[in-house]
């Protein structure tokens, strides 16, 4: 028996309740404890219990419990001074918290789903006190139905479970960023981050606008000083959508418009109440507002699920989650990227600009009043003239272009053209006889190529035979057809290679140029690490320059980093241990694996944006479409994030094949294949007492680094090429499940 009690002591110990991260700190330092002594205490690395106070990572048994009774002496020992327990919330024993001041209002004080507990860590940027989240290996109760309450007094506030965050300290945003409004048992209720429930009073919406903006405290704080804070919320499922009048699906022709007509009675309704929609009207991701007055803005964003707002590509199931569960899906999201402005790559490219705000206050002037001035580091708020754009970074029917015949097509020499790869070649006998394929893919590859690079803030000035100069971004036109990689540099060392093997890193389809062509800087910059001259013979330069992504990538890896961190991935795991917990991750909790998916889509839609093409609109060649009308429109900064993750994904491969004479024989973008004696990534890794080659490959989840994307037998790939008669087939494009359909085209 005692055995029995033993065991039930160890699974309670695993879900051992933890303090906030900033309140870890504040124990450990309290007792004049170093992070080295805490982490020799527990046998860990000092990177990881860094990680746990600063958020970023969760502890896990057995570490955990010891972690937690730790801290639970250390908050006997100095507790928060003068901090007392709200009143209608549970406080876990080992530390107290100062309730946030509440003001009169009618909520919901019946139980709500537990699975609307969000397990984020608010983000430093959105919350200057984080909550820790519980462990991700913790089984999530299953959902139990909300019985609607008849206790309902002001202030009432459901008790949310430990490690759940709250709407933050920011009085005016207590509940959150956002809720999902629902119907039931024909009462409309606000499903909020933490499993807060509201009761919503309003009967249409411009009413339900009014009481979000008045009453509800929903909302989230500017992510970057001169910025502005986020507007409130509103997810509307199809319930909520018959209350208020609207419909619940649209009709082909409303789909294909992206709007409900003009005519619609909630729109009149909205008119009469002297509310504005934007330009694209009252569709998926409607935004309602009024002008601003001053610095006081008006403005209610809402999301319409059985509308196709939230895309099935990125969201997953999401939008068919009940209202807890979804509220705790995007609540994760808000906390950790940002309160969704639409699609995630309209999300993608509201965080470039919430990070780095076109405008600030100036110094007071004579007078002590303040201006709006450029803020440096931003894109500023103007667009750049269409017309001033340099011809080989636009599309094609840009309005520079007008003047070209209509169906010219243009070359390298014509077009900057940096994309991902989609290359293939056929195997080599001694290929051909080991057994496996495995596919390797890149972490956020996008995300890591945006990671430090310099981008133009300007205008591109244009330049006659420039010298290169790598530090300066721009577009090169310049022959590259004399690099040679059969033979190239390997940091300071000339090395020997096949070259027949390897694609060659200027082009996407990896064949080797045969004239001049425009570049992006990193890719020729990399002909020159590679031991070789360039002599450009034109260029496009922009003098004014910064590390414009930065902020947007830190935000997105950390975004990924602590939700894969929930989801049992930390970032410290040997390769092993990695590959084990990868496996069946997105099982441990779907509705975390869907962030994960968001997160990952938000990187690659910012960046398609920045290159956005016509969407219809009546638009014709020549003419200029909406998109050119933002700042934030620079295919200049796309062409040099997929050059430089390209070429990253080169320069790995080129070090593994120095060290190890293996050439991939596909790489779709992210994704590159080897042919391996065994099937997992650590049989043909050169991994030497479990440290990787410098440069090369590396298992991890940090974004640069590699997991496994899948294994097929190689009679399968030779099987599938025949098939198809097709040697060159691109077995990238089906190395994760082994399903090919149709001969590939490169689509």
């Amino acid at each position: 028996m005692s055995e029995l009690f033993d065991a039930v002591d160890a699974l309670l110990a695993s879900r051992a309740t933890l303090p906030p991260p900033a309140e870890r700190k504040r124990l450990r330092s309290a007792h004049g404890l170093t992070i080295d002594e805490v982490a020799t205490a527990l046998k860990v690395r000092r990177a990881t219990v860094s990680g746990w106070e600063a958020g970023k990572t969760e502890p896990r048994p057995p570490e955990r419990d010891a972690y937690a009774r730790l801290l639970d002496k250390l908050a006997e020992l100095y507790p928060v001074a003068s901090a007392t327990p709200a009143p209608d919330a549970a406080v876990p024993a080992t530390f107290t918290a100062t309730p946030a001041p509440v003001e009169a209002r009618t909520l919901s004080a019946g139980e709500a789903s537990e699975a609307a507990a969000m397990t984020a860590t608010e983000n430093t940027q959105t919350s200057p006190a984080p909550v820790a989240a519980p462990s991700a290996s913790a089984p999530r109760p299953a959902r139990t139905t909300r019985t609607s309450s008849t206790s309902r007094r002001p202030g009432g506030k459901k008790a949310a479970p430990a490690g759940t965050p709250a709407g933050g300290a920011d009085p005016r945003f207590e509940n959150g960023p956002l809720a999902v409004v629902d119907v039931e048992d024909g009462k409309v209720l606000a499903y909020c981050t933490g499993g807060l429930v509201l009761d919503v009073p309003a009967k249409s919406i411009p009413a339900l606008v009014d009481w979000t903006l008045r009453e509800a405290k929903l909302g989230q704080p500017k992510l970057a000083g001169p910025g502005k804070d986020a507007d409130p919320l509103i997810v509307l499922t199809e319930a909520a959508l018959e209350r208020y009048g609207l419909p619940v699906t649209l009709t082909e022709e409303e789909k294909h418009a992206g709007r409900i007509p003009e005519g619609h009675k909630v729109i009149k309704q909205l008119t009469r109440a002297e509310w504005k929609l934007t330009k694209r009207g009252f569709g998926p991701w409607a935004r309602i507002y009024r002008p601003a007055t001053g610095s006081e803005r008006a403005c209610v964003q809402l999301c319409i699920p059985s509308w196709n707002a939230l895309d099935t590509r990125h969201w997953g199931e999401a939008g068919q989650l009940p209202p807890a569960e979804l509220a705790r899906v995007l609540g994760v999201y808000a906390s950790r990227v940002m309160t969704p402005r639409g699609s995630t790559a309209v999300t993608g490219l509201e965080l470039m600009t919430a990070l780095h705000p076109p405008t600030r206050a100036s110094e007071p002037d004579a007078d002590g009043k303040r201006h709006s001035e450029h803020n440096p580091g931003s894109l500023g708020k103007d667009a750049i003239d269409p017309m001033n754009w340099p011809p080989c970074e636009v599309p094609d029917g840009h309005p520079v272009l007008k003047d070209l015949p209509r169906f010219h097509v243009r070359g390298p020499a014509e077009k900057l053209f940096e994309e991902a790869y989609d290359w293939a070649r056929p195997m080599t006998d001694a290929e051909c006889a080991l057994r496996h394929l495995v596919g390797l893919d890149v972490n956020m590859a996008f995300a890591a190529g945006a990671n430090g690079l310099n981008v133009g803030l300007g205008e591109a000035t244009h330049v006659q035979a420039p010298a290169f100069d790598p530090k300066l971004p721009g577009s090169w036109l310049v022959d590259l057809s004399h690099v040679d990689l059969s033979r190239v540099k390997v940091g300071k060392e000339w090395v020997q290679l096949d070259g027949s093997l390897l694609p060659s890193p200027f082009t996407p389809k990896g064949d080797r140029p045969t004239g001049p062509a425009w570049y992006a800087t990193p890719t020729v910059a990399y002909a020159v690490e590679l031991g070789y001259e360039v002599r450009p013979t034109e260029a496009w330069v922009r003098r004014e320059h910064g590390r414009y992504l930065d902020g947007w990538y830190n935000r997105l890896r950390d975004a990924y980093l602590a939700t894969m961190a929930d989801l049992g991935v930390d970032a410290d795991l040997s390769p092993a241990d990695f590959l084990a917990a990868m496996d069946g991750y997105k099982a441990r909790d779907p509705e975390l694996a869907i962030v994960v998916s968001a997160v990952k889509a938000t990187v690659k839609g910012g960046l398609g944006k920045l290159r956005e093409r016509p969407r219809g609109e009546g638009w014709r060649p020549g003419e200029p479409w909406r998109a050119l009308s933002r700042p934030t429109w620079r295919p200049d900064s796309r062409a040099a994030v997929i050059s430089r993750t390209r070429i990253n994904l080169h320069r790995k491969i080129v070090k593994h094949a120095a060290f190890t004479g293996q050439y991939p024989i596909a790489i779709l973008s992210d994704c590159v294949v080897y042919a391996a004696a065994g099937p997992s990534p650590l049989d043909f890794l050169p991994y030497r007492e479990g440290k990787p080659l410098p440069g090369g490959f590396k298992l991890g989840i940090n974004p640069g680094l590699v997991k496994w994307e899948g294994t097929q037998d190689v009679l399968w790939g030779e099987e599938v090429r025949e098939r198809f008669n097709a040697p060159e087939l691109n077995l990238a494009r089906s190395i994760k499940d082994g399903t090919v359909t149709d001969a590939d085209n490169g689509e």
